[in-house]
C-alpha cells in the first residue's frame, strides 16, 4: 500500500526534522484511517462478513476485558488493558461503547484525583513551614 499524504498536510516548512516526520507519519495514519473505513464498509455490505467481523471483534474485545480484569490485582496495566478491550467491544456495540464512556471518564476523573493529590503534596514539602 502506498501511502500518499494530503498536500494540505505537508504545506508549511517543517521547523525541523521531527517535525517534518510526525508530518509524514500522520500522513499515514491518515491514509490508513481512510483505507480501514473503506474495508469496513465493505464488510457491514456482506451479511455473512459482517456477522463474523462483529463476532471476531467481540470474542477479541470480551477476550482483553477478561485478561485486564485477571490482571487488575497485579502490579501493571491491569485497567488499561480493560479499557482498550473495551474500546474494541465499543467499536462495534453500542451498549459497550456507553460503558467504555463511562469507565474511561471514571478513569480521567481518578487520575486527575491523584494528580491534584501528588500536586498538593509536593507543594507541601517545598513550601516553608
Amino acid at each position: 500500500m502506498r501511502v500518499t499524504p494530503e498536500p494540505d498536510d505537508l504545506a508549511s516548512t517543517p521547523a525541523s526534522a521531527a517535525a517534518a516526520a510526525g508530518r509524514i507519519v500522520g500522513a499515514a495514519a491518515a491514509s490508513g484511517t481512510r483505507a480501514a473505513r473503506r474495508a469496513r464498509a465493505s464488510i457491514r455490505r456482506n451479511p455473512t462478513a459482517n456477522r463474523a467481523y462483529r463476532t471476531a471483534v467481540g470474542v477479541t474485545g470480551g477476550a482483553t476485558v477478561a485478561l485486564g480484569v485477571v490482571l487488575m490485582p497485579l502490579p501493571g496495566p491491569g485497567a488499561l488493558v480493560a479499557l482498550g478491550g473495551l474500546a474494541m467491544l465499543g467499536s462495534e456495540f453500542e451498549g459497550a461503547k456507553k460503558v467504555n464512556d463511562k469507565a474511561t471518564a471514571a478513569a480521567k476523573k481518578a487520575a486527575s484525583a491523584v494528580a491534584e493529590r501528588r500536586r498538593r503534596k509536593a507543594q507541601r514539602r517545598t513550601s516553608p513551614g
